[in-house]
């Protein structure tokens, strides 16, 4: 959201920006992590990042290796949690 503007912004604003953007938001605060909340299906997708050494450089290589390795194409209207050990990835709920 550095291009947004939105660096730093108020959570409510960053998440009307990601949704008016139509953007899956990729995110460490832990805000953002009620599955209740953010229900699969009700936006265009949420990646939380939980790793054990969350710096900056660590969460800039983990990012761009997890997207080179999976097909997150198919994480679109997703809730994914992503950890050091594992993905889960909850979708939205068949019609």
């Amino acid at each position: 959201m550095q291009e947004e503007g939105l660096q730093g912004a108020p959570d409510p604003d960053v998440w009307a920006g990601s949704q008016e953007a139509k953007r899956f938001l990729v995110t460490q605060d832990l805000d953002f992590s009620d599955v209740r909340e953010f229900a699969p299906g009700t936006h265009f997708g949420i990646l939380l990042v939980r790793l054990a050494n969350p710096s900056r450089r660590a969460l800039e290589t983990y990012i761009e290796s997890l997207f080179r390795a999976e097909d997150v194409d198919r994480w679109a209207r997703c809730f994914v949690v992503a950890t050091d050990t594992k993905i889960r990835v909850r979708r939205p709920e068949p019609k």
